[in-house]
């Protein structure tokens, strides 16, 4: 068994190099399917003994997507057409696209025109979850999407199979969540930057194999002694919290981060896959079960007492807004939370993210700013 400290360095280097994870599951003979973020079903790739591919961009220069995208387009949409286009996706079978909000539908066409060496499955998600109706209208896209990984990678997904692996994506669920909560008590170890790569090296790896990583990093977490940590404690929420240059400033000014609301994170662990009667039953019902979460509409938001509670719970003493640029969504519901936040006397601080290299001077002095009256 590797040591704790060698398993958070693979961890990081995996995070850090998603091209060389990609490389290698291809030269080990495996057959690779791109997710788009995010709640795209890899449990159906998994189930037939391929890989589920995250893509999240990278920081990079924009210049072949800006043929098809606006410069105002989401910055993640921007980046991974961008790579597409360059040939860094090469490899993969094909690409599962959700069409969960207006950048994603735009990039469902403008890939299947510019990257036509890998096949697109678009989809989209019901966005009335609360009728039964949408339950039914959904199983019907997972289905179409189910018969397009089989026909584009030639393979078969049983409903044993995906059963089977519905219960390895809820096992590795369960691990990340203790993985939190193990974290909170060794702050010394498990800083911004490592904690980010945990969690972000998961979607660049099979479930199995970093659930099985993550519970000899606890193991290990749990043999050393709890710190006391004399730091900040603050909660983030947003889509991804990166590059780890702007982690590091938070690391720098012995801010921790003790729990999130992050897509790439956290949030996307929130919510198990249901029994029922079917394998695409369930994950329709667990779309329908989220809550909390800007992509999926709801009546009455409860994204601001999701964080009340983390807050509370993880004794953080603010918040940090990770707002994507030019992400509709983020936005929208930045202008309620703030201000309900606040109300309750929790400090709220808004940090812009973009893929596009550039400099954090700005977010350092804001942060150190933060970091001083929390």
């Amino acid at each position: 068994m590797a040591s704790l400290q060698e398993n958070l360095e693979l961890l990081k280097s995996i995070s850090a190099n998603p091209k060389k994870q990609l490389d290698n599951y291809i030269a080990a003979g495996k057959k690779v399917v791109g997710c788009f973020p995010v709640y795209t079903p890899e449990v159906m790739v998994h189930a037939a003994d391929m890989v589920p591919m995250g893509l999240w961009g990278a920081q990079t220069e924009i210049s072949s997507a800006r043929n098809y995208l606006p410069p105002f387009a989401c910055p993640i949409m921007q980046s991974c057409l961008e790579l597409g286009l360059n040939g860094i996706y090469e490899g993969i079978s094909c690409v599962m696209i959700p069409a969960i909000c207006d950048t994603f539908r735009c990039i469902t066409q403008d890939w299947k025109r510019g990257v036509t060496s890998i096949p697109c499955i678009p989809f989209t998600f019901p966005q009335n979850r609360v009728m039964e109706e949408s339950i039914t209208f959904f199983m019907d896209e997972l289905s179409y999407v189910k018969e397009s990984i089989e026909k584009y990678c030639d393979v078969k997904i049983t409903e044993e199979a995906m059963q089977a692996s519905l219960a390895v994506y809820n096992h590795h669920m369960a691990v990340m969540n203790d993985f939190c909560a193990v974290a909170n008590e060794h702050l010394d170890i498990i800083d911004a930057v490592t904690r980010h790569a945990v969690m972000k090296s998961a979607t660049f790896m099979d479930k199995a194999e970093h659930a099985a990583i993550v519970e000899e990093i606890i193991d290990g977490l749990k043999t050393e002694p709890v710190c006391d940590w004399k730091g900040k404690k603050v909660v983030l929420t947003g889509i991804t919290a990166e590059p780890d240059a702007l982690l590091q400033v938070l690391v720098d000014n012995k801010v921790a981060v003790v729990a999130d609301d992050v897509a790439q994170e956290s949030r996307q662990y929130s919510t198990p896959f249901p029994a029922c009667n079917s394998a695409i039953e369930s994950l329709a019902r667990q779309w329908q079960n989220r809550t909390s979460d800007p992509l999926a509409h709801e009546d009455k938001l409860g994204r601001s007492d999701l964080l009340i509670r983390l807050t509370k719970e993880n004794n953080a003493t603010g918040v940090i807004l990770c707002l994507m640029k030019f992400c509709d969504p983020e936005e929208y519901e930045e202008t309620m939370i703030k201000p309900e936040l606040k109300a309750l006397g929790i400090p709220v601080l808004t940090i812009d993210i973009d893929q596009q290299p550039t400099s954090y001077d700005q977010a350092r002095t804001r942060i150190q700013t933060f970091a001083d009256i929390i």
